[in-house]
């Protein structure tokens, strides 16, 4: 299935009212999702600058000459620069004499500390609250495509089931499920954790040479990228027969999961959805053990906002897509996640992921 062209000119003509709304004179994006968010290219992290120029008047895509070639024509002028030019000055050329300039967040210090001597009247500020405003709410396309990598997910989820895991090592596994993630419709696979045993007490933990052995719960974590858009899902395994604590303490974090994922429609407090699943998990006596926030937006980044956690009270709206991903995790013993990306919708959610949540029994 061919991945959607977007409206990249509405989309400039959003981020020029945001700006106008801002009294922002320029907006420079370079590495990181907002560019193609607004182009449709994505920027090799290169020591050579490539940079969009937004203007309440000009777009003008900075590029180097050898990159060129890679860029789709679009709403916007595309100026490639020469190993002999100098880019920084022909951005502080584009933008003129502006006094309020909004620069992208990925953007290297080393290209921000030259602008900023280049445009030395300029104000500079962080693009990222600008950039969120944007991208926070999905269209149509992007849930679609959203979508499409959660049911990619899904059917790796479901090979996993199949998978004898046991004398496998931690690294042994997280190749498999890096090569499924491609073979499964992501164009390629992100991250993969892999944490079997005690090892599962880390959320983030990296995929050792730990052989993986009966009677160990096993958290997989894993996501690829399909037409730019992300995928991210976990379930918990166990290898051969789990012990009741284990059974018990999966059944409290999939009830925390379930929980939070009800709690979700618009108009909802983030807050509010964290604290849903938060309160099962410490009237079971594990509070202690669920250490991170509830959720995380997803799309161009694994990781943007929303952010599903205490301290976030702005309300979620219709197009927006996070993860809802509850866990324990008991320190030198074993630990459980279970997650799934969700879409608010307009009377509800849209749960993206469907694989199995229940305690899968592996070899």
């Amino acid at each position: 299935m061919e991945s959607p062209r977007f409206d990249y000119a509405a989309r400039i003509d959003r981020a020029r009212a945001a700006m106008a709304e801002r009294e922002a004179d320029a907006l420079l994006l370079s590495v990181g999702p907002d560019l193609p968010y607004l182009t449709g290219y994505e920027a090799m992290p290169l020591e050579r600058l490539t940079m969009l120029a937004l203007t309440p008047k000009d777009a003008v895509l900075v590029v180097p000459e050898l990159e060129a070639p890679r860029v789709e024509p679009g709403p916007f002028e595309t100026r490639p620069w020469g190993e002999l030019e100098d880019p920084i000055d022909i951005v502080a050329g584009v933008v003129g004499g502006a006094r309020s300039v909004l620069v992208g967040d990925h953007t290297w210090s080393a290209f921000l500390l030259s602008l900023q001597d280049a445009l030395p009247d300029a104000r500079f500020a962080s693009a990222g609250p600008l950039m969120t405003s944007l991208r926070i709410r999905k269209e149509p396309d992007e849930i679609g495509l959203l979508r499409r990598a959660a049911h990619a997910a899904d059917r790796v989820v479901a090979r996993l089931a199949g998978l004898e895991m046991s004398s496998l090592t931690e690294r042994e596994v997280a190749r498999i499920v890096a090569d499924w993630t491609v073979e499964e419709g992501h164009d390629v696979d992100t991250f993969k954790i892999v944490a079997a045993g005690p090892n599962g007490a880390s959320p983030h933990h990296e995929p050792t040479d730990r052989v993986i052995a009966e009677g160990d719960m096993v958290i997989i974590d894993f996501g690829g990228r399909l037409g730019g858009y992300c995928s991210d899902t976990t379930r918990t395994f166990v290898v051969e027969d789990p012990t009741p604590e284990q059974q018990e303490v999966h059944a409290v974090v999939l009830a925390a999961q379930r929980a939070a994922a009800q709690a979700v429609r618009p108009g909802a407090i983030p807050a509010e959805i964290d604290a849903a699943a938060r309160r099962i998990i410490e009237e079971a006596g594990y509070g202690e053990y669920f250490i991170h926030r509830t959720g995380h937006g997803i799309g161009l980044e694994v990781h943007e906002n929303p952010y599903i956690i205490e301290t976030n009270s702005q309300p979620v709206e219709p197009g927006m897509a996070f993860s809802i991903e509850p866990g324990i995790y008991l320190p030198g013993r074993f630990g459980v996640r279970i997650e799934d990306i969700v879409v608010v919708t307009d009377d509800g959610v849209e749960p993206l992921n469907r694989s199995d949540h229940s305690l899968v029994s592996v070899g």
